[in-house]
């Protein structure tokens, strides 16, 4: 691959090992459309989703790409009362990243976070790279070295 999102350089920075994977010539958004066009069970493509707490602090929550996230179950799993998605437009200023290029590494600022425990069953899962059309396949172990993550059941 020529091109590297700053994800990736970071990865290799920290020598922890991924693979990485592009797709082009479509807007593949959503975690189904990801995951159909890098050819990857959709179970195994995991999306970014980060939201707000009544207490005004922020969370990122990662689940398989056909799943949704259950609120209350995800609320609890952090320790507030309700949470809702963070909008559109304060994504890019809190995180640095667009919709539908959020990765869970490399945000400006770290934010508790809490993966779907099914990620535990694959020796790889793959998130997104930071930028749309950039996805990297990496162990949880390996992802575990460089950001802080939780696993729960977070999703309905």
């Amino acid at each position: 691959m020529d091109y590297k999102t700053n994800v990736m350089r970071t990865l290799e920075q920290q020598k922890i090992p991924f693979v990485a994977h592009s797709y082009q010539g479509t807007k593949a958004l959503s975690g189904m459309e990801v995951a159909e066009a890098i050819n990857i069970n959709p179970m195994r493509v995991f999306k970014t989703l980060v939201t707000v707490g009544k207490s005004g602090n922020h969370f990122v929550f990662l689940l398989p790409a056909p799943e949704e996230l259950d609120f209350k179950k995800a609320a609890a799993a952090v320790g507030e009362k309700s949470l809702e998605m963070l909008k559109s437009k304060d994504l890019l200023p809190l995180t640095g990243y667009l919709h539908g290029g959020c990765s869970p590494i490399g945000m400006k600022k770290h934010f508790p976070t809490i993966i779907h425990f099914s990620a535990e069953k694959w020796s790889e899962i793959v998130v997104s790279a930071g930028k749309i059309g950039y996805q990297i396949e990496i162990n949880i172990v390996e992802l575990k070295k460089i950001i802080q993550f939780k696993l729960a059941d977070i999703i309905k």
